[in-house]
């Protein structure tokens, strides 16, 4: 990647971002120390984070589905959930995990904030299912100014694409509510609530929340994501490392990986049966499967692939710069897709780019 500068969240966002270590772990996996079995790569234990999201279908898929299992051999899968990327951050950096599935913005904020020492991007997982739905009544970004849209925290990827995109148009916003539209930070659940009683007017949200609104409280989609970006691509789940474990383990995080591949190419050859094995996933880590008409939608609005999609990142980086949320961090160096490039090649499949 060339060298770009882009900014990570200012002091005072990144300092709460990174204080609520919240987990949610399934039975009794949770995060644990890792053991040298003794000698070279070997490892008691490797330890996995990820959310309960359909878009870290990867790791769901990969874990009920036995596919990190099979790879690590003696090693065992230790995973844990979080709720938040600033969670799973402090996570990898307390040494409490491994690796991690996460969004762009905080693997940016944990690269800014490290200086760039304590973990690399190693794969891409899932791009888009990213959507504004708004309220019937409303047909374009005209009628946008002076209503209330939700993102699901200040600061994140999505609220930097919703900033963006209004700046982009014309529309003045800014962090207390203000503005020409007023956008309101809050969790995406509590957003499934305020759009149904008409407290807001809309919502930037990924799925499964978009195809919620649309479906239980006759919300209607004003923006594809999708359709802001080059070839209908950007990341919104990729894989991280610790850079420490990378380089102690170079054999485990290339087994990792090798069960990450197979999690993806099992959910993109069969669509319908992932799609149940992830609600069933979820179902254990949150008691709360999705109706079969969201999930089916859903998996309809998210491509699952091992591209990290880079320039999306970088673009993403850069839109946040130019709406003031970010300062500058050098990116250069944030991935490395040697080991998935190895894996991808002994598969004569195309290898994947770091820019």
């Amino acid at each position: 990647m060339n060298a770009r500068r882009v900014r990570g969240v200012v002091a005072a966002l990144a300092a709460l971002a990174l204080t609520t270590l919240a987990t949610a772990c399934g039975g009794t996996e949770t995060a644990g120390t890792a053991a040298s079995a003794g000698g070279g790569d070997k490892l008691a234990e490797v330890r996995l984070g990820y959310f309960p999201n359909i878009t870290h279908s990867t790791a769901l898929v990969g874990v009920e589905k036995g596919f990190f299992a099979k790879h690590l051999g003696a090693t065992k899968l230790k995973t844990s959930t979080f709720n938040a990327g600033p969670a799973a951050i402090e996570a990898v950096f307390s040494g409490a995990i491994d690796a991690t599935y996460i969004g762009p913005n905080p693997a940016i904020n944990a690269w800014a904030k490290s200086k760039g020492k304590a973990i690399k991007i190693i794969a891409g997982s899932a791009s888009g299912g990213v959507y504004l739905v708004v309220k019937p009544e409303i047909n374009g970004v005209e009628d946008l100014k002076g209503k209330k849209i939700a993102t699901p925290q200040l600061g994140n990827t999505q609220d930097v694409a919703l900033r963006y995109w209004l700046q982009e148009k014309g529309l003045k916003t800014d962090t207390k509510g203000g503005g020409d539209v007023n956008i309101l930070p809050q969790e995406n659940s509590q957003t499934l609530q305020t759009f149904a009683t008409g407290d807001i007017d809309g919502a930037w949200v990924p799925e499964p929340f978009a195809s919620r609104l649309v479906q239980e409280s006759k919300g209607k989609i004003l923006v594809d994501e999708r359709d802001l970006w080059p070839d209908k691509q950007f990341v919104i789940t990729h894989l991280i490392v610790r850079q420490e474990f990378a380089a102690q383990h170079p054999e485990t995080v290339k087994q990792l990986l090798e069960g990450h591949v197979e999690a993806n190419a099992a959910i993109n050859a069969d669509p319908a049966g992932s799609a149940k094995t992830v609600n069933s996933a979820l179902e254990k880590l949150s008691g709360k499967p999705l109706k079969q008409e969201v999930l089916d939608s859903v998996f309809k609005n998210i491509t699952f692939t091992n591209d990290p999609i880079a320039s999306s990142l970088v673009g993403s980086a850069d839109h946040a710069v130019k709406i003031g949320l970010l300062q500058p961090v050098d990116l250069n160096g944030i991935y490395d897709l040697n080991a998935l490039n190895e894996i991808l090649k002994a598969k004569g499949e195309t290898a994947v780019a770091d820019r």
